[in-house]
Parts: C-alpha cells; sequence; structure tokens
C-alpha cells in the first residue's frame, strides 16, 4: 500500500508514545537494567523524574518500578516529598546497586530506553522523504537568494521529489552547495529521530545534537477542541536532518562506530541523515575513490536499506531513507563507470550563468553590501576582464569582486564604491598568474 504524498506543510504522523511495557517490544531484563543504570548514574529517585531520565511515560515507568521491586532490586523510601506531588520514593537496594554495576560492566549505555529497530522502521514509513512531493513554488522560494535558470529547476524539481539520488556536476564556484542547502530548506517539515535504537540487544545511539536541530517544542491551545496528543519521547522531535561532507569522508565513517570502552555504538552518517539529506560534496577529493564510494552505496540507493555489522560480525539490516546528493567539479565519465551512474537516479550539470545572469547576481550581492553599482565599471568589468578569461562567468565571482572592492575601500579610507580601478585591483586578487617560483 503506497503511503499518500506529503507537501512540506503536512504534519508528519508522530510515534504513539506506549502505554504499557507489553508496548515498548523491548527485553525485560534490558529494559530493568536500563532503568538500575540511570537510577545508579543520574540519582534519581521520584518517579517522575526517573520517567524523564528514561523517556518513558510515568504510568509505564512505574510498572517497570514495580518489578524491579519484586525482584528486590528497588524498595520505597517510606517518605513522600511534597514538592513532587506526594510522590513516593525509591532507592536501589544492596542487591539493585550490584545489579546495576554488573549491567554498567557490559553496557556503559544508561537513560533513554531504546526504540526497537523494527518500531523505527515502522516511523521511517511514516516520515519518508520519498512521500514529499516539491512543488516548483516552494522550491523557488527555498532558492531564493539563488539566480538560477529556470531549466535548472526543471531538473531540480523531479529530482527531489523523487527523494532518490543526485549527482551535481560541473566547475566550482557555481553553488552547488548552496544548491543543496536550498533543497533542505524546501523540505520544512519535521520528523521524529530516536535517540536509541535497539538491535538484537545492543544499543545504537541516533540523536545527535551536532546533526539534529532540534525542533522548538509545540504548545497546546488550551481554547483548541482537539489537543494533540502526546508522542513517545524516545524519539526527539528535530529538522529533517542534513549531513554534509567533504574530503574527509572515508567507508569506515559509513559503518557503526564501536566504543570499546562504554561497550555501546553510534550510528553511521547515513542512519542519522534517515529522513534527510546526505549531502558528499567535492567528490573525488576524498581519499577513497569515487568509484568505491558509490559502489559502498549501491545496495542502499537501488533497495532502500543498508546493511551494518555489529562487533560479533552479525550483520543486519537498517532502513535507507535518505536523499543522498553527490557533488563534483569533475565530469562523471571521469570519476565512474557505465555500471556506477546507473546507479544514481539523476545527474544534473551546474553551469555557470551567462552574462545576463551574472549581472543579476552581481547587482543583488551591491544591494546586499549596500555598494553602489557604476556603469562604467561594469562595462569595464564585461569589456576588459572577462574577455581576458573567454567570458567564463562563476556565480561565486560578484561576492569576490565586491567584498574585495569593500576591503579595499575600507583600508583607503574612502566610501564604499567601485570603480574601474578597484575591479582592477579586486580581480588581481581572485586568480593567480601562472609564472614559475625559484625555489
Amino acid at each position: 500500500m503506497n503511503m499518500p504524498l506529503q507537501t512540506p506543510e503536512t504534519r508528519v504522523t508522530a510515534p504513539p508514545a506506549p502505554k504499557t511495557l507489553e508496548d515498548m517490544q523491548l527485553p525485560l531484563v534490558m529494559m530493568r537494567d536500563i532503568l538500575l543504570k540511570t537510577m545508579f548514574r543520574k540519582n534519581v529517585d521520584m518517579v517522575s523524574d526517573v520517567a524523564e531520565a528514561i523517556c518513558l511515560p510515568t504510568q509505564v515507568t512505574q510498572e517497570l518500578i514495580d518489578m524491579a521491586r519484586e525482584q528486590r532490586l528497588l524498595e520505597a523510601t517510606g517518605t513522600l516529598n511534597a514538592n513532587s506531588g506526594n510522590e513516593m520514593g525509591y532507592q536501589l537496594t544492596d542487591a539493585g546497586k550490584a545489579r546495576a554495576l554488573d549491567a554498567l560492566a557490559q553496557s556503559e549505555y544508561f537513560g533513554a530506553m531504546p526504540v526497537p529497530l523494527h518500531v523505527y522502521d515502522q516511523q521511517i514509513k511514516r516520515q519518508s522523504i520519498r512521500d514529499i512531493q516539491i512543488t516548483r513554488t516552494q522550491l523557488t522560494d527555498a532558492m531564493g537568494h539563488l539566480i538560477l535558470p529556470d531549466s535548472l529547476l526543471d531538473h531540480l524539481g523531479p529530482a527531489v521529489s523523487a527523494g532518490r539520488s543526485i549527482l551535481m556536476y560541473g566547475p566550482p564556484g557555481n553553488g552547488k552547495s548552496s544548491i543543496s542547502n536550498g533543497i533542505r530548506k524546501a523540505m520544512g517539515d519535521k520528523v521524529y529521530v530516536p535517540r536509541a535504537i535497539e538491535y538484537a540487544g545492543q544499543v545504537i545511539t541516533v540523536y545527535d545534537p551536532i546533526v539534529h536541530s532540534k525542533a522548538e517544542a509545540e504548545v497546546d491551545d488550551p481554547n483548541s477542541l482537539r489537543r494533540r496528543r502526546g508522542f513517545d519521547r524516545r524519539y526527539v522531535r528535530c529538522d529533517r536532518p542534513t549531513v554534509v561532507t567533504g574530503g574527509e569522508l572515508t567507508l569506515d565513517m559509513l559503518d557503526l562506530v564501536y566504543n570499546p570502552t562504554a561497550r555501546t555504538y553510534q550510528a553511521p552518517l547515513q542512519l542519522k541523515a534517515a529522513g534527510g539529506i546526505f549531502i558528499v560534496d567535492d567528490l573525488g577529493r576524498q581519499q577513497e575513490s569515487p568509484q568505491a564510494l558509490v559502489n559502498r552505496w549501491i545496495v542502499p540507493l537501488e533497495e532502500g536499506r543498508d546493511i551494518l555489522a555489529l562487533q560479533s560480525g552479525e550483520k543486519f539490516e537498517t532502513p535507507f531513507d535518505t536523499l543522498v546528493i553527490f557533488s563534483t567539479n569533475f565530469h562523471p565519465n571521469e570519476i565512474f563507470d557505465q555500471a556506477a551512474l546507473r546507479r544514481i537516479f539523476f545527474k544534473i550539470k551546474i553551469d555557470g550563468p551567462d552574462q545576463e545572469n551574472f549581472l543579476k547576481i552581481f547587482a543583488l550581492v551591491a544591494k546586499q553590501r549596500g555598494m553602489p553599482l557604476d556603469e562604467a565599471t561594469l562595462v569595464h568589468l564585461l569589456k576588459r576582464k572577462y574577455p581576458s578569461i573567454d567570458n567564463v562567468y562563476a556565480n561565486y565571482q560578484p561576492v569576490f569582486l565586491i567584498d574585495q572592492m569593500i576591503s579595499i575601500c575600507n583600508f583607503e579610507g574612502i566610501p564604499h564604491q567601485m570603480s574601474p580601478e578597484l575591479i582592477d585591483r579586486a580581480w588581481a586578487n581572485m586568480f593567480v598568474k601562472e609564472e614559475h617560483i625559484v625555489k
């Protein structure tokens, strides 16, 4: 059954909060041990505080506490805390402390209860990036700061809406990175990122505040007839994630990261990017060959699933719901064979602007910088300077030239202005003269 297409304004269905321990679909021993480790490490004793620490509803936390009490691992303190709504306090027994230390020796993970991998897979389907329909207007608005030809949007729009892989190639300095960020902005909605997931008794942390941008909390309107129901707090509501890598990307970064001291795993970059965008910038500058990197993506790109491995060597599948954008200054035929190119769904060339669009960009940047335009300077630039480089325009050049002129004006102590002389001085910094340097 196909899921209905979403627009960026469509609210993603939130993961429902569990109501009972059975709803958790996690091993009882694992949940009990995480409870004990969390109470031991965080020194929390009130049910509401424990519930907040392990990110579960109060009634489910109480069930877990009652189970640990039956096993004589927890005991009531016998006092009520007036500051906590007259809650009963709980503390670890000697057996509970011993069990907590033993569990910590096996895994240092404590805090939020993990989400079973198969449950997380269901949430991925509810917020799939492939179910988003981006319109031309939304894409144009998100790229409003860029001057792009309509023909480029003709290619970008279907590529983004398909949620498949995209290869953007062309000469440097023409906005491939800016376009990638504009695509992310066009999506505009929120997704739910698990703090951690569980597979085969192993915990894999996913939420990363460096990668994920936490959304502001939604506040219920007390006058509304329809109140929003709380979602599963084991997830964090975030903007659709964007992971950007460049020349530092290696194949190892696409594998699970195991911490031998804490005996826990951290999700690889592509799993952190689930529901969002993974940008491989400057493809061809990595230590690994572009062919090797794309070969690693073949199964995920074609089948929507990735294969990861635990320290034991056991392999397992994870959902792969990511728009992968490769960006390179090389021609695709120079770095890929035809089999690899077939795996990349869209190939889009990003060229430099023509003279008309170059002037539009130049005028836009000048306005943003508060730099008055000068006709004689523009004529000098177009008639004298650009013919020397065969009239090859690039999107970065207006910003470079205008910022250079501003720096020169500041140094010379004159008002911000442009002139043929200032353009010549700025131009001299944009290119390095070919010459032999005696060593």
